[in-house]
This record gives C-alpha cells, sequence and structure tokens, in this order.
C-alpha cells in the first residue's frame, strides 16, 4: 500500500515538475494579450500627450516611442482591430513616421470608417501635410457624431 502511494506521488510530483518546466521554457507567465499590451500603450500615450501640452518634447516622444513598442507587438496579434490601428498611427504620426502612420489609420478605416479617432487623427496628419481638402473629407465624416474630435478637427483646419 504505502509503496503504490508513494509510487502515484513521485509519478504526480515528476509530472508537475515537467509541466513547470515545459511552462516556463515557453515563456508561459512572460508573454502578454494584445489587450494589455494596447493597454500599456495607451498609458504611454496619455502621459506623452501631458507632457506634450508643457512642452516638454523630448520625454513625450520616448513614450510614444515605447508605446509604439508595445502596439507593434499587439497588432502582431490582431491586425483587425481599429483601435490599434489608431494608436499605431498616432504614435507613429507623433514620432516623426507620417507615411507609416497614415497607412496604419487607412487600414483602420478599412475596418471601420466612422471610427471618431482615425478621422481626427488623419485629418490632423493631413494638415499637418498641407493636405487641407483630405483633413476637410475627415471632418465631414465626424460631422454628425456630436463628440470632441469633431470640434478639435474643425479647430486645428481653421486655425491654417
Amino acid at each position: 500500500m504505502f509503496r503504490k502511494f508513494f509510487s502515484i506521488l513521485l509519478s504526480g510530483f515528476i509530472f508537475f515538475l515537467f509541466i513547470g518546466i515545459s511552462f516556463a521554457a515557453s515563456g508561459g507567465g512572460s508573454s502578454k494579450s494584445y489587450t494589455d499590451l494596447y493597454s500599456e500603450a495607451k498609458k504611454y500615450v496619455l502621459r506623452a500627450k501631458k507632457l506634450e501640452e508643457k512642452d516638454k518634447m523630448d520625454r513625450a516622444t520616448k513614450l510614444y516611442s515605447k508605446a509604439l513598442e508595445k502596439l507593434e507587438k499587439a497588432y502582431k496579434s490582431d491586425k483587425n482591430n481599429p483601435d490599434i490601428l489608431n494608436y499605431l498611427g498616432f504614435t507613429l504620426r507623433k514620432t516623426g513616421k507620417l507615411e507609416e502612420a497614415e497607412k496604419y489609420y487607412l487600414a483602420g478605416l478599412k475596418i471601420k470608417p466612422d471610427h471618431n479617432g482615425i478621422n481626427e487623427y488623419l485629418g490632423e496628419l493631413y494638415v499637418n501635410t498641407g493636405r487641407m481638402e483630405l483633413a476637410k473629407e475627415r471632418l465631414a465624416v465626424l460631422k454628425n457624431c456630436n463628440c470632441e474630435e469633431y470640434s478639435e478637427l474643425k479647430e486645428i483646419i481653421e486655425k491654417e
């Protein structure tokens, strides 16, 4: 009886030891879901925006770059998420990679043409690159949303 109990106990121990080693080798506990990565990136973006408002551009750019790293990883897991595409475009735009940013914004609009954030930020990109007619097209999409994205883009367009 003792021998049978010991044998079962030893088998269980070896099994759990093997599972633990396999889990650790696969990176088990360290991989993050795309939603975790997106949430972390969003926090970086919000902090960077606050620094930008205080004219601390170097620090803001570093945070945008950190957010970009997280978003690129999230994008590998979910290429059809318009929110990830929106923030990818945003962080690329804020780090000076305007052509890449535009590609992600446009990809996001293919998935969700009425996405408020993408339409606003793409409109801002168009204003920054001197394409006012395209910026006004983005504003027209936002016209009936009764949202801050519309008023923010409208203000930017009117300043030009």
